[in-house]
């Protein structure tokens, strides 16, 4: 909602009376949240700001101090700005909040409190609306119009909060996939962080390790393990003797030659996707590599017959030559 350009009658000043609309207001504030502290500073009385902030006023209050000026629902980023004004300066913004501004698409939706890290010697902040963490390792923050922690911080201090192993997985393999870190640097920032909570990111980058870089993959891993056979190789580069590049299974059983794929729509909803998935599948069955499909919906509830299958074609893998291939394993 546009701040309208009413005139708000300020009250009496000493020697004068001070007069401002509230665009003067938001304009003089550079911000439409601020705290109570910057309106007083530009002339607005206290008792003026209270007015304004009752129900059915035009502003409102979002945490004790802090205002928007507007009656529109806050969206996000309003709830944002106002955990940063209430946390104070050199608040940094961490978790799902971080996570969304670095661009991260499969991450979890941020809601409920905003988690924000201050300085180890700020008194610990309340509010409901805001999760304020105090720490020796306040990251420093690039220019940006947002304080945002490093990737590898905001994703890990969202895992050590999160008990949902599937968004730990998401948001860890994502950071990976996209580049964002690599699982040395997550597990170098887990070293360094608070133990507490981290029991289940560790686990999760143990598979990030292996080469799993995907929930799906995490939970095929999962079901390989009750198959007996040997463990494959995770997204292991498939290379011709030429050392020509052939494709990038998700799984590779290295002993038959035998390619499985873990078919996602979460990585083939594009129609350039859907037609890489068909190049890398004839590239492989080209060289002979004998390819196994599989939805991430099977894993989860058919996983006695995914087993029964990848033994049926392990086994009929095994009764042919092995193609001439060679896998290189996925670098941790």
């Amino acid at each position: 909602m546009q701040v309208g350009r009413r005139r708000l009658s300020i009250g009496v000043m000493p020697r004068r009376v001070c007069s401002l609309t509230l665009d003067e207001i938001a304009f003089r504030c550079d911000s439409t949240v601020v705290h109570v502290r910057v309106l007083e500073d530009i002339g607005v009385p206290r008792r003026t700001i209270h007015e304004r902030c009752r129900p059915g006023g035009p502003w409102q209050s979002l945490l004790p101090g802090v205002v928007l000026l507007q009656n529109a629902p806050p969206g996000r980023a309003d709830r944002r700005r106002a955990a940063l004004v209430y946390a104070g300066p050199d608040a940094v913004l961490t978790g799902l909040d971080a996570l969304q501004l670095s661009g991260l698409r499969r991450a979890p939706t941020p809601t409920g409190p905003v988690h924000v890290l201050i300085p180890a010697d700020r008194r610990r902040l309340g509010g409901g609306a805001v999760l304020a963490e105090r720490t020796e390792r306040l990251p420093a923050t690039a220019p940006d119009p947002w304080p945002a922690a490093p990737v590898a911080r905001a994703a890990l201090d969202f895992c050590r909060r999160s008990r949902d192993r599937d968004h730990v997985r998401t948001v860890l393999a994502e950071v990976v996939q996209t580049g964002r870190a690599s699982p040395g640097e997550l597990a170098a920032e887990l070293r360094e962080g608070s133990g507490r909570g981290s029991a289940l990111a560790r686990q999760v980058l143990t598979e990030i390790a292996a080469g799993v870089r995907s929930s799906a993959e995490a939970k095929a891993r999962t079901v390989v393990g009750r198959t007996g056979l040997a463990e494959p190789l995770w997204n292991a580069r498939l290379v011709d003797p030429a050392g020509k590049h052939i494709a990038t299974p998700d799984a590779w059983f290295d002993d038959v030659g035998l390619a499985w794929e873990i078919d996602s729509r979460e990585f083939h909803f594009a129609a350039e996707d859907y037609e890489r998935t068909v190049v890398r599948h004839s590239r492989m069955t080209a060289h002979g590599i004998l390819v196994v499909h599989t939805l991430p919906q099977t894993l989860r509830k058919q996983g006695a017959e995914v087993v029964a299958e990848l033994r049926r074609c392990h086994a009929q893998a095994a009764l042919r030559p092995r193609p001439d291939v060679r896998a290189i394993p996925s670098t941790p």
